[in-house]
This record gives structure tokens, C-alpha cells and sequence, in this order.
């Protein structure tokens, strides 16, 4: 028979309300009777029954993820890192792949308020979801999901200038931007500003290809070096689509750097460990995981050390490859 707390009482001398005030880690306790009924949980394989205790304590200390995907390497390692930060506060973690498709975020959002989550953190592209009205702490990345709800990104403008700038700097005469849909309301739309800024202070034309958010990037990329053949300049707003540019090249006899300069965004450990050529727009991913994990936390436990800002930006790096 499954143990419960009056027999672990039983076993460590003391009453029912004391193991669930060691439990719930709730009024003085000596670590003489702490240790009394740790060695008793032990010894009986009692479980606590978490369901239960948050009914004491109001908090599930369950946190819900939502993402586009983790195959993004971007995506994957901030993940990592909020798990991880998560997981030294004694949070754990429930993570959601909406796929990019608005009926799934809905439901995934829907599904985290059933299993009572005590926060949400999102870095999904769909808007208008209503789930995000609810009065849950919420906190978004890189995405602008309601004027009350805090987003953390890192320095977008600035990383479009460096970019820009750079392959200005290389003597490229012709440079493209692919960026997502501008209908995205997100941060990141101010690469493609900085970009188009660069370019107009250089007297210098400027086209940005648009990668759908369900669409195929090869399609667009292909029909980019088809519509520009001159072309000797591109920055790509993630490494992802940066690495599928160069294969394209390589696969059109167009040699990078020589002919072609690009420059991607992200750097992740990942990329940087395989691709180490790319040049790329690095993001501070594990600052931006940490504060968006701290804030969320904050606003759950009721303890902001300040009135808590509706944006929060940190700045990027240029690393340099042979891709440019």
C-alpha cells in the first residue's frame, strides 16, 4: 500500500502537521525534526503528492514554455538555459512546439491554465491569442504579445547596423536583407530597420526578402539569387538561413567570400561549433534566458525589486568569420 503522511508521523515521532509543515517548508522546525522525517520519507519511499501540496500552497511551481521549435538552434539553447535557471529555483518546466500554426499555440496556452502553471514564458509568433489576456504572469521573447506583458530581446537595431555596416565596409555595392513577415509584431523587425537606415546613409538601394512564417525559406532564397544576380552582399536575420544562402551559392559555382559576403544572426554555441566561417550577430543567449526566467519568478512570488520595465534589450557582438 502507497505510504501517506500519518505513517511517515508515525515513524518520526511526530504529528501529521509536522511533516507537512517540512513538506511545505512552512514555520520554525529544528533540523533534528526535519532530518527525523527525511530519513522516515526515506525509508517508507514516500512521494510527496505535489497536486496536493499546491492546494496548500497556491503554486503547482510548474512553469509552461511555448516556442516556434526546438530544432532552431537559437531556440534550443535559450531552452536549455531557462531550464536550467528554472531548475536551480526549484521550478519545472513544461515545453510547447506550436509549429508556427495559431490553433496549436492556442491550445497549448489553454492547456498550460488547465494544469494551473503559476507563469509562462513565450517566444511564439502568433498574435491575437486570447489565453495571453489571462492574468497569469507572462513573459514574452523577442515578441510584443500584449502591451502589458514585459519581452526581453537582445539589441536588434544594433545587431542590423553592425551587419549592415559590415559588408558596407567590405565594398559590397549590392546587399540584400531576409527577414521575417512584417506583420510579425516582434523586436526583431528592427534589424530590417537598421538595415534599410545603412543603406539609405550610403545612398544605396536596398530590397528585403521576406521568409513567410509557414513558408519554405529554400523557395525564397532560390528566387532571391534568381531576381539578383549581382548580389555580392547578404544579411540573413538567423544563422539558419544564413548557412542555407551559402549552400545555394555554392551550389550556383558563386564563391564566399569573393563573390558573395553574408553575415547571419544568432551565434549560438552550436553553430559557432560547426560553422565557425559564418560571420554572425551574436545574441547574449544565456543573459536573455536568465531574465526572462528571473522576472517571471519575480512577478509569481509577488517580490519585482522594481516596477517592472515593458521591455528589456541587451546588446550583441560581431563575430567575424570567412564568410565575409
Amino acid at each position: 500500500m502507497k505510504p501517506k503522511i500519518k505513517d511517515v508521523a508515525k515513524l518520526a515521532g511526530v504529528s501529521p502537521t509536522t511533516v507537512s509543515r517540512v513538506l511545505n517548508n512552512r514555520g520554525y522546525l529544528s533540523q533534528e525534526v526535519r532530518k527525523k522525517v527525511a530519513e522516515a520519507m526515506k525509508e517508507l519511499n514516500y512521494v510527496p503528492n505535489d497536486l496536493a501540496r499546491s492546494l496548500f500552497t497556491q503554486r503547482t511551481n510548474l512553469l509552461g514554455f511555448i516556442f516556434p521549435t526546438t530544432s532552431n538552434p537559437f531556440y534550443g539553447e535559450l531552452i536549455f538555459h531557462m531550464e536550467n535557471a528554472c531548475f536551480e529555483r526549484g521550478y519545472k518546466v513544461l515545453l510547447c512546439n506550436s509549429s508556427n500554426q495559431p490553433e496549436k499555440e492556442e491550445q497549448y496556452v489553454e492547456m498550460l491554465l488547465r494544469n494551473q502553471v503559476d507563469g509562462i514564458i513565450s517566444g511564439a509568433h502568433n498574435l491575437g491569442i486570447k489565453a495571453y489576456q489571462h492574468s497569469l504572469p507572462i513573459i514574452a521573447i523577442d515578441r510584443y504579445l500584449s502591451e502589458t506583458i514585459p519581452v526581453v530581446s537582445s539589441d536588434n537595431y544594433q545587431g542590423g547596423r553592425l551587419a549592415s555596416e559590415l559588408l558596407v565596409q567590405k565594398k559590397c555595392k549590392r546587399i540584400i536583407h531576409i527577414n521575417g513577415s512584417r506583420e510579425m509584431a516582434s523586436p526583431a523587425n528592427k534589424r530590417r530597420d537598421a538595415y534599410e537606415d545603412v543603406m539609405k546613409e550610403n545612398e544605396m538601394e536596398y530590397k528585403t526578402y521576406e521568409i513567410p512564417v509557414m513558408g519554405p525559406a529554400e523557395k525564397i532564397i532560390n528566387s532571391l539569387f534568381d531576381e539578383e544576380p549581382d548580389v555580392d552582399g547578404i544579411f540573413a536575420s538567423d544563422d539558419y538561413l544564413a548557412s542555407r544562402v551559402i549552400a545555394e551559392a555554392r551550389r550556383r559555382n558563386k564563391s564566399v567570400p569573393e563573390q558573395l559576403k553574408v553575415v547571419g544572426y544568432d551565434g549560438t554555441s552550436f553553430v559557432r561549433d560547426i560553422f565557425p566561417e559564418l560571420t554572425t550577430i551574436q545574441q547574449p543567449i544565456v543573459s536573455i534566458a536568465e531574465k526572462a526566467v528571473a522576472l517571471l519568478i519575480e512577478e509569481i512570488e509577488g517580490t519585482p525589486k522594481k516596477e517592472t520595465e515593458k521591455e528589456y534589450v541587451f546588446p550583441v557582438q560581431l563575430i567575424e568569420g570567412a564568410s565575409t
